[in-house]
């Protein structure tokens, strides 16, 4: 593992802590939107802890961290939230209800505020809108953040793809989700994301919302035409995993 996260502005105090993994070729992304409330998306997993700490110690008191959130339960979507939640003891964990009843407020040191579909969490000037998305990229609890003032979603593992990338890209996301979807279909990470008929749905409803960044989990995060490509991927996933037995 890298000795160093790399830091990235991609939007007005939106901010990607990246560290590349080579044992898995991937690269993880965290999230940190620095205001009155700060938040983090994604807490890494537990080993990381130290390296995304140093990272958001470089740009904020971790001690100010209000919220952690997250899509799903997962080691690199929450495993340092007891972490977190030691080093910052103002910070709550945000995610679904369904996330909060059947994993979270168990496994956490405090309770998390459990967000209704379309609830606003206010962290200042900026406003992130969550939307249920259940089993999109995976999980039943699983549940996107989108802020509204830079239009960024913070969009988990969809898009997922290879390499020691670049911290932004402008284009060629979803062709890139498509070499990872068809490649990773004979791996170790096969059938990562379920295809149900609730799929294509949330992804349209997801590009409703026009953002102009996706912040990804593994990969480069992109800026452009978000609603497109999440169009895209959603004719991409049900041409791959549609047809699945």
């Amino acid at each position: 593992m890298a000795d160093r996260a790399r830091v990235t502005e991609i939007a007005p105090d939106l901010y990607s802590i990246s560290i590349y993994v080579p044992e898995f070729n991937l690269r993880f992304n965290h999230f940190l939107i620095k205001d009155d409330e700060p938040l983090l998306f994604h807490t890494g997993m537990k080993h990381m802890f130290p390296l995304v700490r140093e990272a958001v110690a470089s740009i904020l008191d971790v001690k100010r961290l209000r919220w952690i959130s997250f899509s799903h339960f997962e080691a690199d979507e929450c495993g340092a939230l007891n972490d977190w939640l030691a080093a910052a003891p103002r910070a709550e964990p945000a995610c679904s209800l369904v996330g909060a009843l059947v994993s979270v407020n168990d496994a956490a040191l405090r309770p998390a505020r459990a967000l209704a579909n379309e609830e606003v969490l206010t962290t200042g000037k900026y406003r992130l809108r969550f939307r249920q998305t259940p089993h999109v990229p995976h999980n039943w609890e699983a549940g996107l953040l989108f802020e509204e003032t830079t239009r960024t979603l913070l969009c988990s593992d969809l898009f997922t793809h290879e390499g020691d990338v670049e911290p932004v890209i402008e284009s060629g996301i979803v062709d890139r989700a498509r070499h990872w979807l068809i490649q990773g279909q004979a791996g170790p990470f096969a059938n990562a994301y379920p295809y149900t008929p609730l799929t294509g749905p949330t992804l349209h409803g997801l590009a409703d919302l026009k953002p102009k960044r996706l912040a990804l989990m593994h990969g480069s995060s992109f800026v452009g035409d978000g609603e497109g490509a999440l169009r895209e991927l959603a004719t991409t996933m049900q041409e791959l995993l549609g047809g699945r037995a």
